[in-house]
């Protein structure tokens, strides 16, 4: 049986690449790392490391034994945090991140299903966007994170997790109810190239968008904030653009949404480490979160 603290040791060597490094990170001096790492390598049997410059290169058991690791130290902190959390609230307790429309579009109606069911579980919410939420997740700072696939390809979550989906959602246009474009079906950037915009901060996508479609927006105002955003179409100011899941949690009156033609559609799911769905806590969240996604009456899950 491998000691954990060892297993710790191996994890942090493999990640930051020196002994020094792991010492550093972990609070020990350099010739505790050394010695917990020769005492590993005895229990194993066979070298973990090689020198490679001013720093080591784990050797292939090494490696194999430091995925272990991962898995094995997962567990750990899931059983640390489940326990402690059941000690201090008798009915424990789960952090949960979600960026922003997912926090006021599903998280709401997943937690008043939770109050019903688990009246004495503690959820810690943190809005976060989707990119920061991988790191959370990876580094036990958050059990679980709901996220959304459009920023995967360049900050793919790490392939240790699981990945479960929750629904699909589509982009769609805010524009005061008496615009020409709101009895349309659909409406595409090109219909729309003569308008100004309200855009959010992260546009980098959409202006991209717009130059496909030859123009530039003209830009009215920029805010994150979702009730800004409607009333300030509500007023004239300009159109913007908005998923489906935030526009379901908050309606202007004066305000219609219409699908926006050529943009993909949004997968959103819950992101975690496979061991945590073994946390009853955690598993009544995420029952409750695709139990909310699905009246949503959204896209299904993809």
């Amino acid at each position: 049986m491998y000691d954990p603290r060892q297993l710790q040791v191996l994890a942090e060597v493999a990640r930051t690449g020196t002994f020094t490094a792991a010492a550093e990170a972990l609070g020990y001096t350099q010739p505790a790392v050394s010695y917990q790492m020769r005492t590993l390598e005895r229990a194993v049997g066979a070298p973990l490391t090689t020198r490679s410059g001013r720093g080591v290169h784990l050797t292939p058991v090494g490696q194999a034994l430091a995925r272990h690791a991962e898995t094995v130290l997962a567990v750990l902190r899931t059983a640390q945090d489940e326990l402690a959390s059941l000690v201090a609230t008798g009915g424990g307790q789960v952090r949960l991140s979600a960026f922003q429309s997912g926090c006021v579009g599903l998280v709401p109606s997943a937690l008043v299903a939770l109050r019903r069911t688990h009246p004495e579980l503690e959820v810690v919410l943190t809005q976060t966007e989707c990119a920061t939420s991988n790191r959370l997740v990876l580094d036990g700072e958050v059990d679980l994170a709901v996220k959304c696939d459009l920023d995967d390809a360049e900050n793919p979550p790490d392939p240790r997790l699981r990945r479960v989906p929750l629904l699909s959602d589509r982009r769609c246009v805010l524009l005061p109810a008496d615009h020409p474009a709101a009895t349309a079906a659909a409406v595409s950037l090109a219909d729309l190239a003569g308008e100004r915009w309200i855009l959010e901060t992260v546009r980098t996508r959409f202006l991209a968008a717009c130059r496909e479609a030859g123009f530039t927006p003209r830009i009215a105002a920029t805010t994150d904030d979702q009730l800004t955003i409607h009333s300030l179409v509500a007023n004239h100011i300009g159109v913007a653009i908005m998923n489906e899941l935030g526009i379901a949690a908050r309606t202007h009156p004066h305000v219609v949404a219409r699908p926006l033609q050529g943009w993909p559609t949004r997968n959103i799911y819950a992101l975690l480490w496979p061991d945590r769905m073994r946390s009853a806590p955690v598993a009544a969240l995420l029952s409750a979160l695709g139990a909310a996604a699905e009246t949503l009456g959204f896209g299904p899950a993809a």
